[in-house]
């Protein structure tokens, strides 16, 4: 009997003293202010509504699921969750962005049909965007998973950080894992995040180097993505990035990647005899491996750096403050 007392008051105090570690690692005042049920009060319809919104856009063009996924990412990675994406001018004239980040109307689409659920603006942009990039995942084949919530939005748009922090097209193997490594991001949590690239199209001025003067590419797939992306003109011209399946989230990318398939430069670089080939072999084999790892990193990166409390605002309209 002694020794079972021994045994269980041991086990309590390494448990007790496990808890008081997570706590102290990985809560921070920000997240506690997050909750799935953050709307529950003032707008519990908002999952609903966001889903049947972002399935409609998707439904009238495949593509606008992967563009708002890109969206959302592309908020999250500068200067965290805050919806500074969103805003006309600043973070979206980033080299990075540019003219090829879309999906802003069916945002601001969005929200017009949360604040008539809501019977008034209690959502913020940031929160939609992060909920409507989850339901086009699932939309697209993927896996759902639970969003935190209570982002409120920037007023300021971090210019300067989406010049400097968004990975290029262009970017070699260790530009990009720094690049995930400054925002917390391991090696295996890029190569899953890059996943994304399993659904959605890139313009032919981002590959076009790629399929004309790069050696790591199966001949057959540049031949046949050069019949699309002239070497003089043609920039705007689009192909898928997995070739295929592009709006279906699966691990089809990956195995792309091993036949030397890649569309971009920065997906190749992942499988081209560098330290992240073994992560691309294990998504490529294993769809599940994949599914589970991209997800977490999804809820991780949901979880960057958001505005919480009296910070910011919520906007009322999506691409300008209030």
């Amino acid at each position: 009997m002694t020794s079972i007392t021994t045994t269980t008051t041991t086990h309590s105090t390494v448990f007790l003293s496990l808890l008081v570690i997570f706590l102290t690692t990985f809560s921070s005042p920000a997240l506690a202010q997050l909750s799935v049920s953050f709307y529950g009060s003032t707008c519990p319809s908002v999952f609903d509504t966001v889903r049947a919104a972002t399935r409609s856009a998707i439904n009238r063009e495949a593509r606008m699921g992967a563009s708002i996924l890109r969206l959302f990412f592309h908020d999250c990675f500068v200067g965290g969750c805050d919806g500074g994406i969103l805003l006309a001018g600043g973070e979206r004239n980033a080299p990075a962005n540019g003219d090829t980040v879309r999906g802003f109307d069916v945002i601001d689409n969005i929200k017009r049909q949360v604040d008539a659920a809501c019977g008034r603006s209690v959502v913020s942009c940031a929160d939609i965007l992060a909920i409507s990039a989850r339901d086009s995942i699932i939309e697209l084949g993927g896996q759902s998973y639970s969003i935190p919530l209570g982002r409120r939005d920037t007023r300021t748009p971090n210019i300067a950080a989406a010049r400097s922090d968004l990975p290029a097209p262009f970017d070699p193997l260790n530009i990009i894992i720094n690049k995930f490594s400054r925002k917390g991001f391991s090696a295996r949590e890029m190569v899953a995040l890059s996943g994304a690239h399993t659904v959605g199209l890139a313009r032919c001025s981002s590959f076009k180097n790629r399929i004309y003067n790069e050696t790591n590419i199966d001949p057959a797939f540049a031949a046949s993505r050069q019949a699309n992306c002239p070497q003089t003109g043609g920039d705007s011209n689009l192909a898928p990035l997995d070739p295929q399946s592009p709006n279906r989230f699966g691990n089809n990318y990956f195995q792309a990647l091993l036949s030397r398939r890649g569309l971009l430069s920065s997906d190749q670089v992942l499988f081209n005899g560098g330290s992240t080939d073994s992560i691309v072999r294990t998504y490529s084999d294993d769809a599940d491996a994949f599914s589970t790892d991209f997800t977490n990193a999804m809820i991780k990166m949901g979880n960057l750096s958001p505005l919480t409390g009296t910070q910011g605002e919520i906007r009322t309209t999506c691409q300008r403050v209030n």
